[in-house]
């Protein structure tokens, strides 16, 4: 923003410093950023269904109802299907993201090596992965 002084001069406005804590964009770096200081994608597998605002989310593809992979690019959130399918959930923050995150989720270089590491790449459409039942 620039001001016009009385001699139609531009001058600089100059805004008071905050804390470290209070600064919007340096918080958005900080929480913008992995774990080694790089700016990326982070993806985790929600075997679970995922309801939001009390709606459960499924694939408009396919028809599944759970087990999701769920991506965090910055602060967008993303669902993908083991489909191939994904969509950006707009309802979903970043905040519930790190709740989903189990052991940390994981880093990867971009998306197509997260999904194909995690099986979401359209190799396993139609299959829920599961953990055997005791017996």
């Amino acid at each position: 923003m620039q001001i016009l002084d009385e001699g139609l001069h531009p001058q600089r406005t100059v805004l008071p410093e905050t804390a470290l804590g209070d600064d919007p964009l340096l918080r958005l770096q900080q929480e913008t950023q992995l774990g080694d200081g790089s700016i990326g994608l982070r993806a985790t597998t929600h075997p679970e269904e995922i309801v939001i605002t009390g709606i459960p989310a499924m694939c408009s593809r396919c028809g599944a109802r759970r087990d999701w992979m769920v991506i965090c690019d910055r602060d967008e959130i993303s669902i993908r299907c083991r489909c191939a399918h994904q969509w950006v959930e707009r309802e979903l923050t970043r905040a519930d993201y790190e709740a989903m995150i189990d052991v940390g989720g994981q880093d990867y270089p971009s998306l197509d090596a997260a999904a194909h590491a995690a099986g979401y790449d359209g190799t396993l459409v139609g299959i829920y992965l599961t953990e055997p039942r005791p017996e």
